[in-house]
């Protein structure tokens, strides 16, 4: 509405200085418009006065929108009207005038004085009778009382209002065109409110504004807000994921720790065993339960952890020293090469278990007499440490799902093979945290690489 309002504002004030204008252009001095005063000047040189008026009340509204008026030396109309006052201030602007022509210093003649008794002026006209009596003839423009104070033509209400219909319509169209997307957004985000993730904003912008093709603020929003959507039901599915596998890993041990009780109250039953059994099983719970802990912290929006600047050199020594002694069982060696010659600022342990979690997961998968190779080098973008094995691999599709929480490939499923599944997800969310990022790929020559990223200078968290 106050859209349409300033449109109708700009519209009919537009219009107003146009015929503002175009009225005193209307005004301009009488030269130019010289018939009716040089046929006034006739009628006087040969009828007199008498014939004089006789034309002038037969001609004095021949042209439309205008006034003609012949005022003599008494300043009245000589048909005895009144003037109107754009004839009052056209005669005084006349006679200040001729003031000046005959009194102002400096007046030069621009030509011989016309013959007859017509003087054409740049004010107006004037007309001498044969007693030498003169005459002033005002052509000025009628003003209707409703536009008076416009000096509008009265065509000018059917422009105005075109231009109001045509400016409401626009408005309208416009104002459809930006709300619309606006209302299908705003639907979006109440479905989203409501638990209905699969909403989205712009198919029903298609539908309701013609989205196909834009290229505004608000297809940009739309698509932002799509987006949004995606992510947030993404999110939601991974926590389903998340919570069923987390269930999965506590109700096993639960299960075994259940049999083992079972079984110690049997008699004869070796309560020493099955106590040990318990107790490893109580082991397993701990350890899944910290790693969860340390995952959920590294997700969540608990305090930042603690920093300090530390030799990442002396960090991979140290786990490609543990790393030896756990494959020393199948004589696997793990070969280091290279140096990040750097410190990294960020937290200690959280970057030795990230390595360590990848580094022992090549040993655990490498064949029996096989090395693990880890090379160290410097990059653009910080300090890449790549870890090769000599393992089965990992199916192409699984290589970006390895980092997810609980997520086993097929094989390596089982417990005795795979794990918990939880260690590389730690390890792609602590490199995340510290800046970096965690890829995986097959090696051409047979086995897995995974490609670990760090900044040589990780932001603050």
């Amino acid at each position: 509405m106050l859209f349409w309002l300033a449109m109708a504002l700009i519209v009919g004030g537009s219009i107003a200085i146009i015929f503002t204008v175009a009225a005193r252009e209307y005004e301009a001095p009488e030269m130019r418009r010289p018939s009716a005063a040089i046929q006034a000047s006739e009628i006087l040189a040969h009828g007199g006065i008498g014939a004089l008026e006789s034309w002038l009340d037969a001609n004095k509204n021949a042209v439309p929108d205008r006034d003609l008026y012949i005022v003599g030396p008494d300043g009245r109309d000589i048909l005895g009207r009144r003037l109107s006052g754009s004839a009052t201030r056209r005669l005084e602007f006349s006679n200040r005038e001729e003031l000046f022509a005959h009194e102002g210093p400096g007046r030069r003649s621009t030509g011989p004085p016309p013959p007859g008794n017509f003087r054409p002026s740049r004010v107006a006209p004037q007309i001498v009778a044969a007693d030498g009596t003169v005459f002033t003839v005002l052509s000025v423009p009628r003003r209707p009382s409703i536009f008076g104070a416009l000096s509008l033509p009265g065509i000018s209400l059917t422009i105005l209002c075109i231009a109001l219909v045509v400016s409401a319509l626009t408005s309208w169209r416009l104002a459809r065109h930006l709300s619309a997307p606006i209302r299908s957004i705003q639907a979006g985000a109440r479905a989203l409110a409501s638990e209905n993730l699969d909403s989205r904003a712009r198919p029903a912008i298609r539908v309701s504004a013609g989205f196909e093709g834009r290229r505004d603020e608000l297809a940009d929003l739309a698509r932002d807000f799509d987006a949004m959507a995606e992510r947030l039901r993404a999110n939601r599915g991974a926590i389903t994921r998340l919570l069923r596998d987390i269930s999965h890993e506590l109700r096993s041990p639960l299960a075994r720790m259940r049999v083992a009780l079972g079984l110690a109250r049997q008699p004869p039953a070796d309560l020493s065993r099955q106590l040990d059994r318990m107790e490893r099983e109580i082991e397993r719970l701990d350890s899944l339960i910290t790693q969860v802990l340390k995952l959920a912290r590294l997700h969540g929006t608990d305090a930042p952890f603690a920093r300090e600047t530390f030799d990442l050199d002396e960090v991979i020594e140290e786990v490609v020293r543990d790393a030896n002694f756990e494959g020393a069982v199948k004589n696997c060696r793990v070969m280091s090469q290279g140096a990040a010659s750097t410190a990294i600022n960020g937290n200690r342990d959280l970057v030795r278990s990230a390595v360590e979690n990848v580094l022992r997961n090549a040993v655990h998968y490498s064949p029996q007499d096989s090395p693990v190779g880890v090379s160290i080098e410097r990059s653009r973008e910080g300090v890449v440490i790549l870890i090769r094995d000599k393992g089965p691999g990992v199916p192409d599709g699984d290589l970006e799902r390895i980092f997810e929480p609980f997520y086993r490939v097929a094989e390596s499923r089982d417990r005795d093979t795979g794990g918990e599944g939880i260690g590389l997800a730690i390890t792609a969310q602590v490199l995340k945290a510290h800046g970096g990022w965690a890829k995986a790929a097959n090696s051409p020559g047979g086995g897995l690489e995974v490609r670990l990223n760090l900044p040589a200078s990780a932001p603050a968290v």
